[in-house]
């Protein structure tokens, strides 16, 4: 018996590099307060772009626009090269996109099975169908390498937090998510379980999953991404290669807008979808 993956998109992965996600002059205001001033970002499939800045920067907004909880103001969201309206997280998900946020919206009272499930259980004979529950939770469980669970019936409050982060993934997985934003995923964590939770992100983009990371932790940034934004008062002042740029260039960025005094400037490849820069 097979699991229904109901609402999951139909399209297989890009190949690598290619563009997923384009943002395109994204703009949202709140009042009088500019969120977003025309904001530019591409996240390619099989590759992990960081999005970057202080607290205010925007980085929060731009993701909540994605998920569908934000409506936008102007521009343009394009999802594999076609121009596309996210007005709902229901939206979102439809397309192939899963948002982890920081408290990971676990149920601590479910084991593994039932959160990876939740809301989207197999029934029969009007009762729960739990056999394929199980099969299906094992088997995204193992092709993540996720290991160190001892069962898969273990409560997630008995959960690390990199355990719980690596639940929280395997349910986007589960359901056929093709683009997987983690916001500051390794937030209070550990080194050890810090380290579980960079392996997981660099296996899902192996995998050829599109990952956008979210996070003030420069070492983990240049640990994962090939690519690395940076915004600053609701400007992308940089998007480019992590290769080109440093841990000081990122925090000049992310507190000046510029590096050693001079704008960053950034051109996008199309074809391969990275980012080509020259300071």
């Amino acid at each position: 018996m097979t699991v229904s993956t109901q609402g999951a998109p139909a399209q297989g992965l890009l190949p690598r590099g290619r563009p997923l996600l384009e943002l395109r002059g994204i703009q949202k205001t709140f009042g009088p307060v500019r969120a977003l001033g025309g904001v530019d970002l591409v996240v390619a499939a099989g590759q992990v772009t960081a999005l970057c800045g202080d607290n205010g920067a925007g980085k929060s907004v731009t993701i909540k626009i994605i998920s569908g909880i934000h409506p936008s103001d102007g521009g343009q969201i394009f999802w594999r090269g076609e121009p596309v309206d996210i007005h709902s997280p229901k939206d979102s998900a439809a397309l192939g996109i899963a948002t982890v946020y920081q408290d990971l919206a676990l149920c601590d009272n479910l084991d593994i099975v039932q959160n990876m499930f939740l809301g989207r259980e197999p029934t029969k004979f009007g009762g729960l169908d739990e056999a394929p529950m199980e099969v299906a939770a094992r088997k995204t469980l193992a092709d993540l390498h996720v290991t160190t669970v001892r069962s898969i019936r273990q409560p997630v409050s008995s959960l690390s937090g990199g355990q719980r982060q690596s639940v929280a993934v395997a349910r986007a997985v589960l359901w056929n998510s093709q683009l997987m934003i983690l916001d500051e995923p390794t937030a209070a964590l550990g080194v050890a379980q810090t380290g579980m939770v960079l392996a997981l992100v660099r296996r899902l983009a192996h995998q050829g999953y599109g990952v956008l990371i979210v996070s003030h932790n420069l070492n983990d940034v240049f640990e994962v991404a090939d690519n690395v934004a940076v915004l600053r008062l609701g400007q992308m002042v940089a998007q480019a290669p992590a290769a080109q740029l440093d841990r000081q260039s990122v925090v000049e960025l992310m507190t000046t807008g510029t590096v050693g005094g001079q704008p960053f400037v950034a051109a996008l490849t199309p074809a391969n979808g990275t980012v080509e820069a020259q300071p």
